[in-house]
């Protein structure tokens, strides 16, 4: 059953909003570039397995929401080819980042997914949640601030394309995380890296997430309030993840007054 959380000023000075899926509906769009992906490179993979290579699966499995939500979700690029590749056997060179996109490397892959999401952005715009725009307007209304956080290297041009990006006084994407080292979710760094930005200690500011690595992160990194937000149902394992309350829109998220 989905909750009605309420966000208090009095408890609460900033509010961090993961991108995919909760600011933009890009979610669907990364799905459909990993599917193409590794679609692709699982059916060469077990081809090549069937002709005596050493691939250890020479049956091919197509990539699934439940891939997706498992071992891609949330995460920066090239940790999610390595996950979804070891959770079938699969093990190739880390590559470089400079990799031609699809050579048969985990950068390679990575790089070929980026070119496939950034094409459709590119081509067809951003759509946001009309509902997650409003909550972020209410919460500057109260005084309460906004950040953003995204393991997408994209993020800048994918809010720009959306006509958002004014409304966040942080954000903390993959090239940051890339210049300052920081390792992408479930570890919390870029939730506490946006958190310093906006000025306020962890547990003065809640983590709004949909992906599972997400909430994890915000768990693990003390903030005030994790909330999960399910679009296509994964309530239970939101929960199991850490989100302290699950919603199936932001617009049953409330705004108290500031006292």
């Amino acid at each position: 059953m989905a909750d009605h959380p309420v966000i208090d000023p009095a408890a609460l000075d900033a509010v961090i909003f993961d991108m995919d899926g909760v600011i933009t509906k890009t979610a669907k769009v990364h799905f459909a570039a990993w599917k193409e992906l590794f679609d692709g490179y699982l059916r060469q993979a077990a081809q090549a397995a069937g002709d005596g290579s050493s691939a250890p699966d020479s049956r091919f499995r197509a990539f699934t929401e439940d891939d997706y939500l498992q071992y891609v979700d949330g995460k920066p690029r090239y940790d999610g080819v390595r996950d979804l590749l070891a959770s079938r056997g699969i093990e190739l060179p880390w590559g470089d980042p400079a990799d031609e996109p699809g050579k048969k490397t985990v950068c390679g892959l990575g790089n070929r997914k980026n070119d496939l999401f950034t094409h459709v952005v590119r081509t067809q715009g951003v759509e946001v949640y009309p509902s997650t725009v409003t909550l972020i307007e209410q919460l500057q209304g109260a005084g309460i601030s906004a950040g953003v956080v995204s393991a997408s290297n994209n993020t800048t041009e994918v809010l720009d394309a959306a006509g958002v990006r004014r409304l966040f006084s942080a954000q903390v994407d993959g090239l940051v995380a890339t210049q300052l080292g920081l390792p992408g979710k479930p570890d919390p760094a870029p939730f506490l890296e946006a958190a310093r930005r906006l000025g306020v200690p962890p547990d003065r500011a809640a983590v709004v997430e949909d992906a599972q690595a997400g909430v994890q992160a915000g768990r693990a990194g003390g903030f005030g309030l994790v909330i999960g937000v399910n679009r296509i149902g994964q309530e239970e394992a939101l929960r199991a993840h850490g989100a302290n309350v699950v919603v199936d829109d932001l617009s049953q998220v409330t705004v108290a007054a500031r006292s």
